[in-house]
């Protein structure tokens, strides 16, 4: 009897299944079975996704908010 070794997942597939679950197209365990996972992963990296994106939006409000360039002060403008 071999040792069954545990599954390794990537980012961009954790958020493709992530946002399938968000959509609600399907329930968690159509997903499940589509992709071969538990329901309860599934809902984990919704949870994980929907959390992340919140953090995602303050920032972004943050740095409107304070107005800050996206590019550095420091490179040299070239005269016109």
């Amino acid at each position: 009897m071999s040792k069954q070794t545990r599954r390794k997942f990537n980012s961009e597939f954790k958020a493709k299944v992530a946002l399938e679950a968000v959509r609600n197209q399907q329930t968690l365990a159509e997903i499940g079975l589509k992709y071969e996972l538990s329901p309860v992963v599934i809902s984990k990296w919704k949870n994980e996704l929907l959390e992340n994106m919140a953090s995602v939006k303050k920032k972004t409000a943050k740095r409107k908010k304070t107005k800050v360039p996206m590019w550095s002060s420091s490179i040299p403008r070239s005269a016109s």
